[in-house]
């Protein structure tokens, strides 16, 4: 069993968590613990008009966001990894700054101190400064960034599949095997 940690923080983009938990819902022996800051579910309403209840039973098991004695909070409970999505640059900063002060950065926290794989899909354009710093921080202490940068080679036809290919790239980076993720195959033969 594997266990994967999905957090839904504030910026613009409550779509890719919510994806990412659509697949890896379908995936035997992955177990998924979400938790999502207010600002999150503020996104996830206002973009998905969808309900904290129908978010968290895509989630085997749900976590408060203000709850840092959650499980997940500790170093000694299993977890393979962590995928921040989105991740804002207010939760960017407090994991740059090993801020634990709620259950995402402090869950963040531990995956880092334990080696274990961090994902943060950032999400603001452009960047400043203390952006660029922080993601190099975290970068430095082992953290994966991963900004949802579409990509097109694949020819989306809608936003759902330029979602889908970027979340297809997460799972890839968790180690999970998919079969339907897309894939490039090199230049055509009309190239």
């Amino acid at each position: 069993m594997k266990r994967i940690i999905i957090a839904i923080s504030g910026a613009s983009g409550a779509v890719y968590g919510v994806h990412l938990l659509q697949m890896l819902r379908g995936m035997a022996d992955v177990q998924t613990h979400l938790t999502v800051s207010e600002a999150g579910w503020l996104n996830v309403q206002q973009e998905l008009d969808m309900a904290r209840a129908d978010v968290q039973a895509l989630a085997d098991v749900t976590h408060p966001v203000q709850n840092v004695g959650a499980a997940i909070a500790s170093g000694s409970f299993p977890c393979d990894a962590m995928v921040v999505a989105p991740c804002s640059m207010r939760t960017l900063a407090a994991v740059a700054l090993g801020l634990s002060d709620n259950l995402i950065t402090r869950a963040a926290d531990v995956m880092l101190k334990e080696r274990r794989r961090l994902i943060l899909m950032v999400r603001e354009t452009p960047l400043n400064l203390a952006h660029l710093r922080n993601m190099s921080s975290v970068t430095e202490m082992g953290g994966i960034i991963f900004p949802p940068v579409p990509g097109f080679y694949h020819r989306p036809q809608s936003i759902n599949e330029m979602v889908d290919h970027t979340v297809h790239r997460v799972v890839d980076l968790l180690g999970l095997p998919q079969t339907s993720a897309p894939r490039w195959a090199g230049l055509s033969a009309s190239n």
